[in-house]
């Protein structure tokens, strides 16, 4: 059992020590700038190689335990039945405590087929704000996407504890617009990505029950990263602070029929996905499914190998320890970047720095893409790579074809699991620390080529003069 959460008001330090090093290549700005004319600006299409500190995503970068890769010497890659299928099936059961699941190569395979076997061409699902690629999944399915976050969500300034809330007020409108037999489940994710990492309490889940009993919509949970949620309860939320973080994690799983999860983030593997239900019937379609597009229901895609890792990963991601030192890192970077005045979503989130790009580069058009903008320059400053979180990310709209501007136009920076140390922060704090200082003499971007989904990843652009 994890232990409970201890107050330790000293200074922290990482709760790991380093055993195997993997060297960094520095390089010069005049390089890096070679290197993103030929990305087309875009950091997801940079050499890893060309990257001093790598702060895109978390997913999959994660650094393994001793412990997991230990386990990956015993995968039993049997092609059906494999122990280690059973061994994490035991442990979704445990941490998650729903009885039925099926492996996934990654999440998104989850969320496609949740969006298949839930959706009927037509229907609406509500969230608390959008994520990429699961919006994506629901619209391919024949559904229509609705916001119902609250309010405080697209405020990057809004210091409200729980900016992952859903508006009940927003639902309830939604339900009344379309009627609830349009509605197969709400898609509540915690803490929310797009919001810059923030999370919902334990009081609106309850609520949102009580209002979806009455209506008999089902909730599905994306859990990608549920114990960081589960964590920011323990340190906010009345009646939760004497409370270990995984139960925590169970009692927020309690209120969904099923969720899924992308085990590159909080499971710290670097391959593997989750969908687990406790519906018998949509575990039975998933399962047929899974053959058709992942591999046999008892290894989804993965090896046994993975499977043991993942299994393993669970039981640590649920560790005080490790939770704490990931938030506290984040929070560190956070009030660090603050101290210089650079603008950022606050409260400071679970999983990586939001700079506020509106803010930071106010004096581009936001045609010229900010955020894909403040991106690159970090990357050409630097050589530490970020994402874009803004008008690239969320495309076009299906209907009219034009942009979609959110109110928040985010760059993300993005912390792996038990990668970087304080002095790798220091580093990072200080290139965009001078780039904020130079901000007014940054120059915008035009877009040159465009993907039909999730341009994000693929797109191209040229700077402007």
């Amino acid at each position: 059992m994890a232990k409970k959460k201890v107050v330790v008001e000293a200074a922290w330090a990482e709760p790991f020590k380093i055993k195997v090093v993997e060297p960094i290549k520095m390089t010069t700005k005049d390089y890096r700038l070679k290197c993103v004319e030929e990305a087309g600006y875009n950091t997801f299409l940079l050499k890893s190689e060309d990257v001093y500190i790598d702060l895109l995503t978390d997913s999959g970068t994660n650094a393994m335990s001793d412990r997991q890769w230990a386990g990956m010497m015993m995968g039993d890659e049997a092609y059906a039945g494999s122990r280690n299928f059973y061994s994490l099936w035991d442990n979704v059961k445990k941490y998650y405590g729903m009885p039925y699941f099926v492996p996934t190569h990654q999440g998104r395979a989850a969320e496609h087929m949740v969006s298949q076997i839930l959706i009927k061409k037509g229907d609406y699902v509500p969230g608390n704000m959008y994520f990429t690629t699961t919006r994506l999944h629901q619209e391919l399915a024949g559904a229509t996407f609705v916001d119902v976050i609250i309010d405080e969500a697209h405020n990057p300034d809004s210091e409200h504890p729980f900016k992952g809330n859903v508006d009940l007020k927003k639902l309830d409108k939604l339900v009344k617009e379309v009627g609830a037999d349009k509605i197969p489940y709400i898609c509540i994710a915690g803490p929310v990505n797009m919001a810059g990492g923030q999370p919902f309490s334990m009081q609106n889940l309850k609520d949102v029950q009580t209002f979806c009993k009455e209506h008999k919509i089902k909730m599905w949970f994306d859990a990608t990263r549920a114990c960081e949620n589960a964590f920011f309860i323990q340190e906010r939320e009345k009646g939760y602070a004497d409370k270990t973080i995984p139960q925590i994690l169970k009692e927020m799983c309690s209120f969904f029929e099923g969720l899924w999860v992308s085990a590159k983030k909080d499971l710290m593997v670097n391959i593997g996905g989750i969908l687990a239900t406790r519906n018998k019937k949509v575990y039975e379609k998933a399962r047929n499914m899974v053959v058709v597009y992942e591999g046999l229901h008892t290894y989804g895609g993965l090896a046994g190998r993975d499977m043991e890792a993942m299994a393993i990963g669970m039981e640590e991601m649920v560790e005080y320890d490790n939770i704490r030192m990931r938030v506290k890192q984040v929070e560190y970077a956070g009030k660090q970047l603050e101290k210089h005045g650079v603008p950022i979503v606050r409260p400071i989130g679970g999983h990586a720095i939001f700079l506020n790009a509106n803010k930071f580069l106010s004096h581009l058009p936001k045609e010229q893409f900010r955020a894909q903008t403040l991106a690159s320059e970090i990357y050409i400053e630097s050589g530490v790579r970020a994402m874009e979180r803004g008008v690239v990310s969320a495309g076009r709209d299906p209907k009219t074809g034009d942009h979609r501007y959110p109110k928040l136009e985010l760059v993300r920076l993005t912390f792996p699991r038990r990668v970087y140390t304080q002095a790798h922060i220091d580093v990072m704090v200080e290139a965009i620390v001078k780039v904020y200082k130079n901000r007014k003499n940054v120059k915008g971007l035009k877009m040159t080529y465009e993907p039909e989904y999730l341009r994000f990843f693929q797109a191209r652009f040229d700077r402007l003069k």
